[in-house]
């Protein structure tokens, strides 16, 4: 579950960091605010805020997961494009998975109702299906 969350981690730093404009041969951003929290039950907290308005916080802490202790994740992150659009993403990383919500995730387009009528009618009649 771990390695999961580390794996997950250091996809959305990859995606920030191609989501972010390159800046060449400026001064570094700095940072405006940084907390950091880490108690000895495993519980943490982070979060920064950075001086062109990036900011970013994550909490945690272990949770029993069926015979194994993993982790419960949760955090957000926001910043601005280029073209000055403001961002944002709100995520959890638990035993469901990582679970993102941003209205920048395209979202699929609806079932056409003849086939939704056609998997209701499918789940509805499974006995149908095992004769076949």
């Amino acid at each position: 579950m771990i390695s999961k969350i580390a794996v997950l981690s250091c996809l959305l730093a990859v995606v920030l960091s191609a989501a972010l404009p390159q800046q060449v041969a400026q001064e570094p951003v700095p940072i405006v605010s940084q907390e950091i929290n880490v108690e000895p039950d495993g519980k943490f907290q982070w979060s920064y805020e950075s001086g062109d308005g990036t900011k970013q916080e994550q909490t945690g802490e272990p949770k029993q997961i069926e015979n194994e202790i993993g982790e419960a994740i949760q955090g957000s992150v926001s910043w601005t494009d280029p073209e000055g659009n403001q961002h944002s993403l709100k995520y959890v990383a638990d035993e469901n998975g990582y679970q993102p919500e941003s209205e920048d995730i395209p979202k699929p387009p609806e079932i056409p109702a003849a086939i939704a009528r056609a998997l209701e009618y499918n789940a509805a009649h499974p006995e149908e299906e095992e004769k076949n």
